[in-house]
């Protein structure tokens, strides 16, 4: 009779975490972040648990030379309401890229995870900065191209 397989319950304590240092020059906003996020979750290890935070850090950087398709640069509206009466702000996609960036990147990618208690943790694991420096030269990163 042939043994039963077992299943295996990945942990955070279980993962070794690594370093990524992911470079957004010239990538499309909306790929790079769906990719990004799957680096953050760790669906790329075998060991991973969806009720576990078994995923990896990210360093994006140069999130101001990010790009968009078509029109959407100029055609794109993100809204804001500040909470109180006629608090409706709204910015095009060129006015966010040039004013905050690294907020954009941010959001973007914190659309693609499932809001839940361990993605607004998982997030806290993504690191972007606007250029090519960054405070994290002393980490062991590996470079991935998306």
């Amino acid at each position: 009779m042939p043994r039963p397989q077992k299943s295996f319950l990945g942990t955070a304590l279980t993962v070794e975490r690594t370093w990524i240092l992911v470079d957004l020059d010239g990538q499309v906003l909306g790929r790079a972040a769906s990719k990004i996020a799957k680096l953050l979750r760790g669906k790329d290890n075998p060991r991973f648990s969806p009720n576990a935070d078994t995923g990896h850090f990210v360093i994006a950087m140069n999130a101001n030379k990010v790009r968009f398709t078509g029109k959407k640069l100029d055609t794109k509206i993100y809204y804001h309401h500040t909470g109180y009466p006629g608090g409706m702000k709204e910015q095009t996609a060129r006015e966010r890229l040039q004013k905050d960036s690294e907020k954009l990147v941010l959001d973007t990618v914190w659309g693609m995870l499932p809001k839940n208690f361990l993605s607004r943790k998982i997030l806290t694991k993504l690191k972007v900065y606007p250029g090519e420096t960054h405070p994290h030269q002393a980490q062991k990163f590996e470079k991935v191209t998306l």
